[in-house]
């Protein structure tokens, strides 16, 4: 970190020294989290053995988060985001190094439950952070390591949300908000409960902007609703959930043009749409003053439409088109006109519209010679399931013991298509797709060609688990918990396009069965201090896309294509973990730990050429370990102020060779031949991009009588690793390869304060950057198709010794916004 980073980190830690003689956790106040996504299993959290982070609606509405992503990324220990789509509701969310991320293709290692329903998709197991409704939850746990009960995915952790209800959240509240780009924000709640025991909650959201960068709006409203009812013994309710998205994110840009322009794009437009419903059907039924049954029923349904304009990489091969007699005929007689016929040049003429017109009415050869395409598609994704869960509390093997056994049942299947049409760049970098380009074509593409990137893909999954746990009290202070869960994955594919199997099917029949162990210990060494030591294991079986991309001589382009889906293995993710925290109720809460998580068989996507072709393969092992400290405090009544610092190392432990052609360490590079294609030796040690070593985060929260409340957080991250430099020896040139290849770290302050002049109406404002840092969440090395001042430009080296063009490659950005203000208002009655 810079050293203004150093001087943030170590006088908010001075103050938070100073304070914490009365400290009391503000994340941990929740003495019992639940030990699987079922709920009525709940054990202390001084019995689990991991350091689990808890939080309530309080502190999301106390640190005024836009949404749960922003508010994990705030206060969280470990958490850290990647915004590689460019949308406040799209991030990729890590936590020790794995991700949870709503792009497809991405390497998912997170599970995200709300009551007790998965929320990762069938389809590549994202998770579209825009559908989980904020406004609905009452406490959150992220729960740390390869907890088996919350199975598959659970590779680095698990976070489990669990929403309000009539009985804890009675009343009616509207709040109203505006800000920086055009935001505004309208949320309502309503809940209530009667003397019979019926209870009954209902809020909604609508959001929208224009966003900070160039043709960057979002539109996304949600609406939650639950009924229950409580008898005696009995707890039923239903709930329900819409949400419709309409999110604009353009991604990564070039070092070059953020220099001069922060709002600047790339190409545009990437627009993503979500449609999503779901209903979950959730018992609680006391058997016995020790037997507790509890279940869910769930369906769920996603419609998901992607269009986005980017380059087309093989055009960077062509220079400056002049129609020739044939091509001109052919435009004419199919009614074309306007269209260059002497004197072109590169200021005058839109070769890439025409080139790309006559060469589709020629049906020669469309992909090389258009500069643009638009990639389209479509996921119809559905599932339904249940879980089912007996909890025990009395004596098990002569032991008091907290004991679940339980089973679930989830049944998905998917249609993902996708089809991309050629275009032309426009100056403002948007694509113009040139449509239908005559008989014998299908979205875009002329049968025959090598551009043909049509994917019509249906899968079904089914995945049957069983699981049981038990914490046993062997004495006083001494906990032992045995833990397990079996899962048998079913995924079909079946390829509407090449059926039948053979080169180039997608179709397979794939069976994966696993059991996962879990094993922890927690004891008090000492008065006033809970010590831990964990060891557990966790899987996640591959997905439709990745079975459906996973052929080296059929190489995709994702999210564009997929081929083939030889077999590949589940990735099994063993972790280790111990520390120490203070005990329940003491009076200085504070955690200290080291944890080890080995993935074996870990998916990764192989690149094979610079067009970014590739594929999934079983990537020997890699390995996330580090340190975490927590402290947080209220050493006087309404003065509460935290911290959380986390040291990680994420490296690759196998030798793999992978795809360099944007890293100036590339074989051909090192052989004299810069700029074009060239591999790159992954060693044991190398580090994983995109994963910051150190995350230090601060808060503050201080209430000034009934009136007033003021509070602040800063967010510190180190540097990282761009994605295309895995061996960590790109070193630019100024020629051939541009960028650092890495990103700086950096360190954000927010700040916000509430007025609250009356009983019930409440104003507030809040300054996200407060010091308008510029700063990058994530790097990756590319070609770039622009020259310095921003024109379009095909290979711009002359013929190597080998025949070849060279590219010149870049590195591009993932921005932070700017400073931002916004201000609102909430009545409650």
């Amino acid at each position: 970190m810079k050293p203004t980073h150093h001087r943030l980190a170590l006088a908010a830690l001075a103050l938070l020294s100073t304070a914490a003689a009365q400290a009391q956790i503000q994340l941990e106040r929740v003495e019992v989290v639940g030990v699987s996504p079922v709920a009525g299993a709940d054990v202390a959290r001084d019995r689990i053995a991991a350091p689990v982070q808890t939080a309530r609606a309080a502190d999301i509405d106390r640190s005024q988060a836009p949404d749960l992503s922003n508010f994990l990324n705030r206060r969280l220990g470990s958490v850290s985001l990647n915004e590689m789509q460019g949308n406040p509701l799209q991030p990729d969310v890590n936590f020790r190094g794995f991700t949870a991320s709503p792009l497809l293709g991405s390497q998912q290692g997170l599970s995200l439950y709300l009551d007790g329903m998965r929320l990762n998709q069938p389809f590549g197991d994202v998770v579209s952070w825009d559908l989980v409704p904020k406004a609905a939850i009452a406490s959150i746990a992220l729960i740390p390591g390869s907890n088996p009960l919350f199975g598959l995915n659970t590779l680095g952790g698990a976070l489990h949300v669990q929403t309000k209800s009539g009985l804890t959240h009675a009343g009616t509240s509207l709040q109203l908000q505006a800000g920086s780009w055009g935001r505004r924000t309208t949320d309502f709640e309503h809940g209530g409960h009667a003397a019979d025991g019926t209870h009954w909650y209902v809020t909604g959201q609508k959001f929208k902007e224009r966003g900070w960068r160039d043709d960057s709006p979002s539109d996304a409203a949600q609406l939650f609703a639950k009924l229950g009812r409580r008898s005696g013994e009995t707890d039923l309710s239903l709930t329900a959930a819409l949400a419709d998205t309409d999110l604009n994110g353009n991604g990564l840009q070039d070092a070059r043009f953020l220099a001069r322009d922060r709002a600047s794009v790339y190409t545009k437009p990437d627009n993503t749409k979500n449609r999503a419903g779901l209903l979950n059907l959730a018992l609680s039924q006391h058997l016995s003053e020790q037997w507790k049954l509890t279940g869910n029923a769930y369906a769920r349904s996603i419609r998901t439409r992607t269009y986005n304009g980017d380059l087309n990489d093989d055009s960077l091969d062509q220079s400056l088109y002049q129609p020739n007699a044939t091509e001109r005929a052919a435009l004419t007689a199919a009614g074309y006109s306007g269209f260059p016929t002497a004197g072109e040049s590169a200021a005058n003429t839109p070769f890439p519209k025409w080139r790309c017109i006559a060469q589709a009415l020629l049906n020669d050869e469309p992909a090389e010679k258009c500069n643009g395409v638009i990639n389209q598609t479509r996921t119809t994704q559905h599932n339904a399931g249940f879980n089912v869960q007996a909890s025990y509390e009395g004596l098990l093997f002569g032991l008091p013991s907290q004991s679940l056994v339980g089973a679930a049942l989830d049944l998905s299947r998917s249609h993902f298509t996708q089809s991309s049409e050629l275009g032309y760049l426009n100056a403002d970098r948007s694509i113009t797709g040139v449509g239908a380009f005559g008989d014998g074509v299908t979205g875009g593409n002329i049968d025959g060609e090598p551009y043909d990137t049509r994917v019509d893909l249906a899968g079904r999954t089914r995945t049957l688990s069983a699981f049981a746990s038990s914490v046993l009290t062997l004495s006083t202070g001494t906990h032992l918990t045995v833990a397990g869960r079996y899962n048998h994955t079913r995924v079909r594919n079946r390829d509407a396009i090449t059926p039948g199997g053979g080169a180039g099917s997608l179709d397979g029949d794939h069976s994966f069965r696993r059991l996962n162990p879990a094993l922890g210990l927690t004891f008090t060494p000492v008065a006033g201090v809970n010590a831990w030591l964990g060891v557990n294991q966790g899987s996640r079986t591959p997905s439709s896309i990745e079975l459906g991309c996973a052929d080296p001589a059929n190489p995709c382009k994702l999210p564009n294509a997929m081929a083939g889906d030889p077999p590949l293995k589940q990735v099994v993710t063993t972790t280790v973990e111990a520390g120490l925290r203070s005990a329940a109720g003491s009076a200085l809460a504070w955690n200290m730990g080291l944890f080890r998580a080995d993935n074996r068989d870990d998916l990764l996507f192989v690149a094979d050429d610079a067009a970014g072709f590739g594929y999934f393969k079983n990537f020997g092992t890699t390995r996330r370990q580090g340190v975490e400290l927590g402290l947080s405090g209220q050493p006087t009544k309404g003065f509460t102020a935290g911290a959380n610092l986390t040291l990680l190392d994420a490296t690759y432990r196998s030798a793999e060779v992978v795809n360099g052609a944007a890293n100036s360490s590339n074989d051909a590079a090192q052989t004299g031949l810069p700029g074009v294609a060239g591999t790159l030796a992954i060693t044991p040690g190398d580090r994983i991009p995109l994963v910051p070593r150190r995350m230090l985060k601060l808060y503050v929260d201080l209430d000034l009588g009934d009136a007033w409340s003021l509070g602040a957080d800063a967010v510190a991250m180190g540097g990282a690793l761009a994605r295309g430099n895995e061996n960590g020896l790109h070193r630019p040139d100024g020629v051939y390869y541009l960028g650092a290849g890495r990103s700086a770290g950096y360190a954000v302050l927010n700040v916000n304060a509430a007025w609250t002049p009356s009983q019930g109406l409440k104003l507030f404002a809040h300054v996200n950057n407060l010091f308008d840092r510029a700063y990058a969440t994530a790097a990756q090395l590319g070609p770039t198709g622009f020259t310095d001042a921003g024109n379009f430009q095909s290979r711009p080296f002359p013929l190597n010794s080998q025949g070849q063009r060279p590219l010149r490659h870049g590195t591009f950005f993932a921005p932070g916004a700017p400073r931002s203000v916004n201000v609102g208002v909430k009545y409650s009655f």
